[in-house]
């Protein structure tokens, strides 16, 4: 029997320096609650603040991390979020803290695309098929 192939991306971590400060981007910018996640014992001083996640409802499945040894930057992994218009949330990006790298442009058949920075530093992006 054949399996059915997966989607190899399960889990994100951006990770912060501020929580509280990063917390209030993503939910202003995304307009969504998070919501914290309990961090086992053993685990020193991390915490992780999860974006929501409802089964068959449009999700990101991961969170925000401040973890000793483990920064944001510019550089890392660059993350995007599925938006119905990503303009509306480029919008809010200056209002909550962070910066516009590359406005809404066109990637031809692929939609359109915004590149973000975070209040942490983190270059995010911003997808969307309108």
């Amino acid at each position: 029997m054949a399996t059915q192939a997966k989607n190899p991306f399960t889990w994100v971590e951006i990770y912060v320096e501020d929580m509280s400060r990063a917390q209030q981007f993503y939910e202003t910018v995304l307009d969504i609650q998070m919501v914290a996640l309990p961090m086992p014992g053993g685990m020193g001083e991390m915490q992780m603040v999860s974006f929501p996640w409802a089964d068959g409802e449009r999700n990101i499945s991961g969170a925000l991390v401040k973890m000793q040894g483990m920064q944001p930057g510019t550089c890392g992994t660059l993350v995007y979020f599925a938006c119905d218009d990503c303009s509306v949330e480029e919008s809010r990006i200056e209002k909550a803290g962070g910066k516009v790298c590359q406005a809404k442009m066109s990637i031809g058949d692929y939609g359109f695309c915004s590149i973000v920075m975070d209040t942490e530093g983190n270059t995010i992006g911003l997808h969307s098929m309108k």
